[in-house]
């Protein structure tokens, strides 16, 4: 892994720009929901994740014969635990193609999301430190679907890639930022970042 700090000039720009990435996977969203009733499609929970209250659900509709578009999100919405924040939110649309057959089988995908997070990094975990502020995601999935009826399914799935967060940081015990930066820090690694088990139903 590594690790980049610098300095972000222009803080309304990267708010701007992370604020139009939201409104569109919002708006990809409300599209899926539209074609639901004429493609074959799933609501999804995460049972892993929400097992770790770490709530993890999205939506999987057919786009083609052997293509689906799917639309997640993950959401820590804990402010405190162990006096530790730990509220984190990942909105993530994604293209899959399988490889057989749709919904039964391997499949891969290719997905940009963004990310909001007012956490301890997992480098900066045991210490006075936490890190608030906001980011994108590029990577890759990798899963297996098998059909339990005609209405359920299990979506196995790990992915990963390239995460670029642009952040303040701050001690726990006072509030003051401790990075010394005046805006806004960058940091960038490569690391699996989504993964478990989807329980599937079909809507149509």
């Amino acid at each position: 892994m590594f690790y980049i700090y610098i300095q972000i000039k222009n803080k309304n720009t990267f708010i701007s720009t992370i604020n139009l990435i939201m409104k569109k996977n919002f708006l990809l969203l409300i599209i899926l929901f539209s074609i639901q009733s004429q493609s074959q499609t799933y609501i999804k929970v995460n049972a892993l994740t929400t097992l770790l209250t770490v709530p993890n659900i999205g939506i999987e509709t057919s786009i083609g014969k052997k293509s689906t578009f799917q639309f997640d999100i993950l959401a820590s919405p804990w402010k405190s635990i162990n006096g530790k924040p730990k509220q984190f939110y990942t909105f993530i649309p994604e293209y899959r193609y399988h490889f057989h057959e749709k919904n039964n089988g391997f499949y891969v995908g290719a997905h940009i999301g963004a990310t909001l997070f007012n956490f301890q990094k997992w480098n900066y975990l045991n210490t006075d430190q936490y890190e608030k502020g906001f980011g994108y995601i590029m990577g890759a999935t990798i899963g297996y679907q098998t059909k339990i009826n005609d209405k359920f399914m299990l979506d196995v799935f790990l992915g990963g890639g390239n995460q670029q967060g642009f952040y303040k940081g701050y001690l726990i015990s006072s509030g003051e930022r401790y990075d010394g930066a005046e805006n806004y820090n960058k940091s960038g690694e490569w690391l699996p970042y989504r993964g478990g088990v989807m329980v599937s139903y079909k809507l149509n």
